[in-house]
């Protein structure tokens, strides 16, 4: 056999085991939670909370990168192009499914581009104003926010972020047109809004139950079916007679053509921190709760996300809202 012909050889086997080896060593290095906003923020605060507990379950550190930009987005393509070999992986929410249907040029396809590890949380949006908003309870704000939108503010964590869906809905709902205001995550945005910089905001309750609780912002309605545990008085979207029924959720992903049995590792990394009485407390305590065991699996995890981008492809386009550049 010639020398060229041994070369090709070699390089085919090593290709063909080079699959199997990773995954049996994974991780060999520190893994990388990518975070497609601000620091601060619900997201950020999650992966921080999941990377601590799954590090010690993989043996390796978990680390949080933050790729704000773009919705969203900028975050998904850094990871869509990432190495497949589990050691970047991204934590995103429905922003993720939505995307699509708000970008004409993401630079990946959305519904081929991620291998789901497994869904995290899920839980509502909380309407909130800066302090000094004349409305003191929900029944005055809505009819105040309508009359008075083109003087009022929103702001956002960008486009095709919750925040972002969330004041479409609302703006849809009341048939007012908000003036908003776009930032790099709802982390600055909050701050923001406690220092009265900007009026309304629709966040996570993950990140806006601190501040409401130490009376930095004041809370009007929650977009759950019920009321939070966490947030006795404040009211749901249907009690405060306004329509709007957000949940919430965050999922896991790896860049396609991740081995199966990394995958694997990771949901199971992923089911060992979400047992853990750190992470169910913070979550309680954040309004927001872990899926059912039997919707803890990867492939539930895949279904629920190719549902979510035909789910909001319908509903943005029912909103009127186009795709943009």
């Amino acid at each position: 056999m010639s020398m060229t012909k041994r070369t090709a050889l070699a390089g085919l086997l090593s290709l063909t085991m080079s699959a199997p080896v990773l995954a049996q060593a994974y991780p060999t290095k520190p893994i990388t939670i990518v975070v497609s906003f601000a620091a601060g923020g619900p997201s950020d605060v999650i992966a921080r909370l999941l990377g601590e507990q799954m590090s010690k379950t993989l043996g390796q550190p978990v680390v949080v990168e933050n790729v704000a930009g773009a919705g969203g987005t900028a975050g998904s393509k850094r990871v869509a192009a990432a190495e497949p070999d589990g050691h970047t992986i991204l934590i995103h929410h429905l922003a993720l499914a939505a995307a699509p249907s708000l970008y004409n040029n993401l630079g990946y396809d959305t519904k081929t581009a991620f291998a789901p590890i497994g869904l995290v949380n899920t839980g509502p949006m909380v309407i909130a104003s800066k302090l000094a908003l004349p409305p003191t309870d929900a029944k005055a704000f809505f009819p105040y926010i309508k009359d008075n939108a083109d003087k009022l503010t929103i702001a956002h964590a960008g486009v095709g972020s919750n925040s972002h869906l969330c004041a479409v809905l609302m703006s849809q709902q009341l048939g007012a047109k908000f003036n908003q205001v776009a930032y790099r995550g709802t982390g600055p945005a909050m701050n923001d809004l406690v220092g009265g910089q900007i009026d309304i905001l629709c966040d996570q309750s993950t990140s806006a139950i601190p501040q409401i609780q130490g009376k930095s912002i004041r809370a009007y309605a929650v977009t759950s079916a019920k009321r939070l545990d966490v947030l006795p008085e404040t009211p749901t979207m249907t009690e405060a007679g306004a329509k709007l029924d957000m949940t919430i959720w965050h999922g896991l992903y790896a860049p396609k053509g991740t081995p199966t049995a990394v995958l694997d590792k990771l949901n199971a990394a992923l089911r060992v921190a979400l047992k853990d009485a750190a992470v169910v407390d913070k979550f309680k305590a954040f309004g927001t709760s872990t899926f059912p065991e039997s919707e803890l699996t990867r492939d539930a995890h895949a279904k629920l996300f190719a549902a979510e981008v035909d789910k909001w492809a319908n509903s943005l386009a029912a909103a009127g809202v186009k795709p943009q550049g």
